[in-house]
């Protein structure tokens, strides 16, 4: 059985191996293996203005989508990058429509997941795209002294949470205090 795992965004820099796109870095909350992603300039734009926390003048494409789901009375709920095919990983978005009937959607990974952080809603991959295309690296996030967030005790977990938010990681926080909700049930 194919076992789903949470992911979070772990970095953004452009590709030395495709020049003109990003590669955007995959986590895997769990095992910490990293998932490179190759993105196109205006995806990763999306996405790093959110992790930036900016404000553009002006809606991009992901921001109107998200507004007119709002408008709809749908929410979105979580985001699947179901599968990986000759390099390609394919995704769908799964939302709730005003009336509660489950949506899914495809839609390209770097849309997803550029949808997924303006909605702050999680990020699921399953284990065998982890095991195919995911890499371990000793290069951990700042909040992974310990390494994987499953080896904090909950009280360790609200000590960095504070942390983090002391530093303005508001994106690393995000993931931790998702994280302890996670736990909490």
């Amino acid at each position: 059985m194919t076992t789903k795992r949470e992911l979070g965004v772990a970095a953004l820099s452009t590709s030395d191996s495709h020049p003109g796109n990003f590669a955007l870095i995959l986590e895997d909350l769990e095992t910490r293996r990293r998932i490179p992603v190759i993105i196109g300039a205006a995806e990763a734009q999306s996405i790093a203005i959110v992790m930036e926390q900016m404000q553009p003048a002006r809606p991009l494409t992901h921001d109107l989508f998200v507004s007119m789901l709002t408008a709809l009375g749908a929410k979105m709920q979580e985001v699947l990058i179901h599968s990986l095919i000759d390099g390609i990983f394919y995704a769908q978005l799964i939302m709730k429509s005003s009336t509660g009937e489950e949506i899914v959607l495809d839609a390209r990974s770097s849309d997803a997941i550029a949808l997924a952080v303006r909605c702050n809603v999680p990020i699921y991959t399953y284990d065998n795209v982890v095991e195919e295309a995911g890499f371990l690296t000793e290069v951990f996030l700042p909040h992974q002294r310990k390494g994987s967030l499953a080896e904090y005790s909950l009280e360790e977990l609200e000590d960095l949470l504070a942390k983090v938010i002391e530093k303005e990681d508001y994106e690393s926080a995000a993931r931790i205090r998702n994280y302890i909700e996670k736990r909490n049930g």
